[in-house]
């Protein structure tokens, strides 16, 4: 009897594993200036939501690097506007940006960084969108960030 009631708590336990929610992505980015994601889920139940961030180009940072930031939708273009003079040391992103909610390293060819940031600072009426703030590349390396 006994076993029989740890064999059901641990079916229980793992099964309630299995349906929690996933606070992870991971983004690829590539020399052809793309992510391999257009859209990033964010399950409401996740207290803290991680993205990491891949480069599988052959390219270095200074010619073909990218970095993941999320903003509100109408701040992006201001945002990454800034962010050109602030020069790829300061990986593109004017420094002390309030309008920027997360942001990776601008990083190259075989890196990875990754940023984890408080789900709560998204409002669920809200529309956000993370993009590269490499000069040019938001206007193809960008896509939508939802709250489910």
């Amino acid at each position: 009897m006994f076993a029989k009631v740890v064999a059901v708590s641990l079916l229980t336990l793992a099964s309630g594993q299995l349906l929690a929610a996933e606070c992870k992505v991971t983004v690829d980015s590539t020399d052809q200036m793309s992510f391999d994601t257009k859209a990033i889920e964010i399950d409401k139940s996740c207290k803290t939501f991680t993205v990491e961030l891949k480069h599988s180009g052959k390219l270095p940072k200074n010619v073909m690097g990218h970095n993941w930031v999320l903003s509100k939708t109408a701040d992006m273009a201001g945002i990454a506007t800034d962010g050109i003079s602030a020069g790829l040391d300061k990986n593109y992103l004017k420094e002390g940006d309030t309008r920027v909610i997360a942001h990776t390293k601008v990083i190259g060819a075989g890196e990875t960084d990754s940023v984890t940031f408080d789900v709560s600072k998204l409002n669920p009426a809200e529309s956000y969108e993370f993009f590269c703030s490499f000069p040019g590349h938001n206007s193809m390396m960008k896509g939508t960030v939802v709250l489910k």
